[in-house]
């Protein structure tokens, strides 16, 4: 099945800092993109993989759950700790809480993370029906492009899956319980007006994660896809100094 323009998945071999991006729910690494190329310019290793099941049709996501999801993120994260000293993890949306699982699995392996517009809950779809109305109705309209600034769009599907809806669901409930579990530096951006994500599910992360070092902001003009968005120059300069600080302070001091 041939791959929606712009999904393919990005890897720029750089120095010895790695960053892993992950792209939120039906999307892919397009939203992704310049925020990974600007991060690959300034000379840190970055990857962007493509989750199992999207980038193609809908259809296709289907047959896959956050257990394929996570196992994708889980290849690419030990693939950069073999070839850097370094690796931070940043995520959008759903690759917000796939961020937060790896943190909770790999602990020191990873110096620090990056959440945009984390997804930790349901917000829109009844949630509690999507156990039985899935095996009624294969999918509901999408949630992609949700973007204040003109004439930008997210390469994503434009139906929801609602098997996939139903594994991410459980998929949150578990990032929801290790919450406590993750305790590396956390720098967490969200949207002030969010259609897709409530702006609640970056309190939830706040309010339970372990980590001492804790910077949130909000950005007051973008969407949900914010690195497409108005404050995408933000969410680029704040995550390289927040990479940036982590790394000096690693090294060792003479």
């Amino acid at each position: 099945m041939p791959l929606m323009p712009g999904a393919e998945p990005f890897r720029h071999d750089g120095g010895e800092i790695g960053v892993l991006l992950c792209h939120g729910f039906t999307g892919t690494p397009q939203s992704l993109r310049p925020w990974a190329d600007h991060l690959a310019a300034l000379g840190l290793t970055v990857s962007v993989p493509l989750l199992p099941g999207h980038g193609t049709r809908w259809q296709d996501m289907q047959l896959t759950g956050w257990q394929d999801w996570y196992a994708e993120v889980d290849r690419e994260l030990r693939s950069l700790t073999a070839a850097c000293s370094q690796v931070f993890v940043f995520g959008m949306s759903m690759g917000g809480a796939l961020t937060l699982h790896l943190a909770a699995q790999h602990g020191d392996a990873i110096s620090g993370i990056v959440l945009v517009n984390p997804s930790v809950k349901a917000d829109g779809i009844p949630i509690k029906a999507v156990p039985v109305l899935r095996h009624l109705v294969p999918s509901v309209p999408g949630i992609a492009s949700d973007i204040a600034k003109e004439g930008v769009t997210e390469t994503g599907y434009d139906r929801t899956p609602l098997h996939a809806v139903y594994s991410l669901s459980r998929f949150w409930k578990l990032v929801r319980a290790e919450l406590p579990q993750v305790t590396q530096p956390l720098l967490l951006l969200h949207s002030r007006v969010d259609h897709v994500v409530h702006p609640s599910n970056s309190a939830i992360v706040l309010g339970r994660v372990s980590s001492a070092d804790v910077t949130e902001r909000v950005l007051e003009r973008s969407y949900h896809v914010a690195t497409l968005d108005h404050d995408a120059e933000q969410i680029f300069e704040e995550s390289y100094g927040f990479v940036q600080r982590l790394t000096k302070e690693e090294a060792p001091s003479g």
